[in-house]
């Protein structure tokens, strides 16, 4: 048990959950060698009052679980290193510490690049960081690991604010405690988040999760922290909050608040910009594996291309777009789904009302001569139905006007696109392949993915609503993407067809 005074004059006492830890090791033993390498990753700079006492403090009876402790100094113009190394004495560390100094200043951001990339390059599964101003208690460290452990947690925060009244208790002064409430409030509803806190800097990362994000990319500022928050959530990472105690004792503050709040709120905004392509930030290209839902908007590509069938009949699916079968069928329509790539080893005449090519022709080689090909299979009087992204869409061109070009995993510059497309080029390539053009349907922005609704905001509903009239009005320059309505005008004809 250690008991400490905080700014307030306050006694704060931390304890050490010994059940917590009994509950460890009975997972350790279980799991056995399956049992994640944990690294205890001390950040310090100017911490030469308290770096001592900071590690001192990491529960003895946790060693046994944890693969490494390593502080990083930042490169102090104080003496935080050479106090540091006097840790080596202590004969509990000794084969368990590291110690390193950076070789200038890299800010609380880059220091934190150092060791995670440290954690990563080491083969540590998981690496908690803890600051080495005693400012985190390191008596919660056991509260950290246990969701690792127990509920193979990838992203795990020791969070102030689960019970917020404590931290005022705490010694946390009123104006920051206000700060974190409302910056928490504004970055959760632009990221749709349900943090407690976002402003922590007790946090834990699996190495499996870092190595998915380009965290190195991230500011070498304070507002990292928000940055690879932000990077989280584009991966789709569930981040466990465990409620910690508050200490504010005389350690130093080093963040301006005015300047961190606003780059916070230029953090969120940039990642929501990002994701609806108005900008491209590469730190927000993650490692993930997408899975494309049904959009629901009336004025997104999937209502779009439904509104086109208005009649029973048979639909080839080229491209499998399993998001649309059970709405197909619900409006009498026969789907047969076939790969792209297959179009030409069909065992079908001309037995289709439809033929369905729904974000397909983008990524095909010869586009052309699929289109001439799959002629066969539709009716004379069938409908083709193709949608393709607009690549001439306002904030495309304005991007090209000042030099950026950026591949992504998903959208409009999907890194897998082969062939990019305006409005008048799709609609030459039809022609030319033999179809008349009856009718061109723009679709809005896709807000209802960028921000997870399924329609219930009215706000998101009202500016969904006055994009797609801008779209209908100018779809060169407003339509994200083009849904062509058409039918053969003439065609090729495949073998024997004609013969008596």
């Amino acid at each position: 048990m250690d008991l400490h005074v905080n700014r307030r004059g306050r006694a704060v006492q931390f304890c050490v959950d010994q059940t917590k830890i009994s509950h460890i090791y009975e997972l350790k033993k279980k799991l056995g060698s399956n049992f994640p390498k944990i690294g205890i990753f001390v950040i310090s700079y100017n911490a030469s009052a308290h770096i001592q006492k900071t590690v001192s403090r990491i529960p003895l009876e946790i060693y046994d679980a944890i693969e490494e402790i390593y502080i990083f100094d930042d490169a102090s113009p104080d003496n935080t290193y050479e106090v540091a190394r006097q840790l080596k004495q202590n004969s509990a560390l000794v084969g368990k510490l590291n110690i390193y100094k950076n070789p200038k200043n890299l800010g609380y951001g880059g220091n934190q690049k150092v060791g995670y990339r440290y954690a990563i390059n080491k083969g540590l599964d998981f690496v908690i960081m803890l600051h080495g101003d005693g400012q985190y208690a390191p008596e919660y460290i056991p509260d950290l690991i246990l969701p690792i452990v127990e509920n193979s947690a990838s992203v795990v925060f020791g969070s102030r604010m689960l019970h917020s009244r404590d931290a005022l208790k705490g010694g946390m002064p009123f104006y920051k405690w206000l700060g974190n409430k409302v910056l928490t409030k504004f970055e959760n509803i632009i990221l749709g988040t349900h943090l407690s806190e976002f402003h922590s800097g007790y946090r834990g990362y699996s190495t499996h999760l870092l190595s998915k994000i380009p965290f190195e990319e991230n500011t070498n500022d304070f507002h990292f922290d928000t940055q690879i928050i932000i990077q989280c959530r584009a991966l789709g990472a569930t981040i466990h909050e465990v409620p910690i105690q508050t200490f504010y004792g005389d350690e130093d503050c080093n963040v301006n608040g005015m300047k961190y709040a606003k780059d916070v709120c230029l953090a969120v905004l940039g990642y929501r910009l990002h994701q609806l392509h108005l900008t491209r930030r590469g730190r927000y290209l993650v490692k993930r594996d997408f899975s494309y839902t049904r959009k629901r908007s009336p004025y997104s590509s999937h209502e779009q291309i439904l509104t086109c069938i208005d009649r029973p009949g048979r639909a080839l699916d080229l491209g499998a777009n399993s998001l649309l079968s059970e709405a197909l069928v619900q409006k009498g329509v026969e789907v047969v789904q076939s790969a792209t790539q297959d179009f030409k080893n069909l065992k079908y005449s001309r037995d289709f009302d439809y033929l369905i090519l729904a974000d397909v022709v983008e990524h095909v080689q010869s586009a052309s001569e699929m289109l001439k090909y799959v002629q066969r299979y539709l009716k004379a009087d069938g409908k083709i139905i193709v949608s393709v992204p607009n690549i001439a869409i306002w904030f495309y061109r304005l991007s090209l006007l000042i030099g950026r070009f950026n591949y992504g995993p998903k959208g409009t510059l999907d890194e897998t696109h082969i062939r990019f497309y305006t409005l008048s080029t799709i609609i030459q390539l039809m022609e030319r392949c033999g179809y008349i053009v009856n009718k061109v349907r723009p679709t809005g922005l896709p807000f209802e993915i960028v921000f997870e609704s399924v329609g219930k905001s009215k706000i998101l509903k009202a500016i969904d609503r006055v994009y797609y009239g801008l779209a209908k009005i100018w779809p060169a320059l407003f339509a994200y993407q083009i849904i062509l309505e058409g039918q053969i005008s003439s065609y090729i004809a495949e073998e024997g067809e004609g013969k008596l």
